[in-house]
């Protein structure tokens, strides 16, 4: 492997290195400056050229991952390697990391995207010149499982760092909501990217992110935002013996019930930093009421049935069906958005399924079936897909 990448920063020490990147997309051109890192190899700063070309860029601990086209890449920082599709590849540079800034080698832009996505991107050496086109959607062969390439879904595991969120006797010893949360989106992760759909994480480690900032994960290029909960009631009468599942998209509450699983939800801010809860509950309406004058409040309630109904079949529990509340986590989100209580954590047996290796498996599958399903929904609605220039209703 060492030997691989040294033989790759000689080939790519012989190219010329030009002093700016041009990239070239149907949305205009960009100048991205090329500059030497700590070694002296070519470098350009992620962030411009995710803003480029209309992807994102995500650093968790010694990871960055970065989205184009869809296509994932994760960097190991400081290491002349990267992943795609589960795949370690070497690079004649390293990802690193100046001035709070994450800077990818040159050739990533130079040979690894013109190698990855050749329909898509071309370099011209020479020129120092980085284009993209768009490929129609009649030209896109669609995936397995019927859908156009090209979608990416923000997965939001609630709860986590200082917020445990729910803990339960029912839960193994040690476990809280934060870990469930966590585990399930991973596996979620790994079920959607599986089906060719790309993913982006609100968090991928026991980490806090304030209510507010979740849902800017979702940004242009995301199609949809799915937060991951599990439910409780307090300690009352019976309290154990209620079980089930149900899914919220945001709109103002219509039952106590879902009233108080709003509250229980937002009271997650009281862990957040002070200027957090700035946020004033008059804004809160607004957005509210701005919400139910768009198409989001439609197809969020349409991603919610149809995780209720795929959900149906595997559950141990009763299904609950789809609910409105005004979670601060969903506001944010500039995309069709819903919030999912998995499970009951107060009762035995949807605690067993929400920690059980098993379980989460069914769970996982059932949502990446039903988000599958929603997005197949939509492309014949729109008679297109991501790649071809069709988004989410904006």
């Amino acid at each position: 492997m060492i030997a691989l990448a040294l033989l790759l920063a000689a080939a790519a020490s012989a190219h010329h290195t030009p002093g700016a990147l041009v990239v070239a997309t149907p949305r205009g051109e960009s100048r991205l400056p090329v500059v030497a890192d700590w070694t002296g190899s070519p470098v350009v700063a992620a962030p411009m050229l995710a803003a480029a070309l209309n992807g994102s860029v995500q650093t968790t601990g010694a990871w960055a991952e970065v989205i184009v086209a869809r296509q994932s890449f994760r960097f190991l920082l400081g290491a002349s390697v990267f992943t795609l599709n589960d795949r370690l590849e070497p690079l004649a540079g390293a990802a690193s990391i100046a001035r709070d800034t994450l800077f990818l080698p040159l050739q990533f832009v130079a040979e690894v995207l013109p190698r990855v996505l050749a329909e898509r991107f071309r370099y011209d050496p020479a020129a120092g010149r980085f284009t993209e086109s768009v490929p129609a959607a009649a030209t896109v062969a669609r995936l397995p499982n019927g859908l156009l390439p090209g979608h990416l879904v923000t997965l939001d595991p609630g709860h986590g760092g200082v917020d445990p969120g729910m803990r339960s006797p029912q839960f193994p010893r040690g476990i809280t909501e934060s870990d469930i949360t966590l585990q399930i989106g991973l596996l979620l992760r790994q079920e959607l990217k599986r089906r060719g759909i790309g993913v982006v994480m609100t968090r991928t480690t026991d980490t806090l992110i304030d209510l507010d900032d979740r849902g800017t994960y979702c940004k242009e290029s995301c199609d949809l935002f799915v937060s991951i909960h599990v439910n409780s009631l307090p300690r009352r009468a019976g309290y154990y013996t209620r079980n089930g599942f149900e899914t919220y998209f945001l709109a103002e509450a219509k039952t106590e019930e879902a009233a108080r699983v709003e509250q229980m939800e937002n009271e997650a801010i009281r862990f957040e930093r002070p200027h957090a809860s700035a946020a004033s509950v008059e804004g809160l309406d607004f957005i509210l009421k701005d919400l139910q004058l768009n198409e989001y409040l439609r197809e969020s309630a349409r991603l919610a049935e149809l995780i209720q109904d795929h959900l149906d079949p595997i559950h141990t529990g009763e299904n609950l069906g789809v609910k409105q509340a005004g979670f601060r986590v969903l506001t944010t989100a500039r995309r069709p958005a819903v919030l999912v209580e998995l499970g009951y954590g107060t009762n035995s047996g949807d605690a067993r399924l929400l920690t059980t290796p098993r379980g989460q498996k069914s769970l996982t599958a059932a949502v990446a079936d039903a988000i599958v399903a929603y997005l197949i929904e939509y492309e014949r609605k729109t008679g297109s897909a991501a790649d071809s220039g069709a988004r989410a209703p904006k």
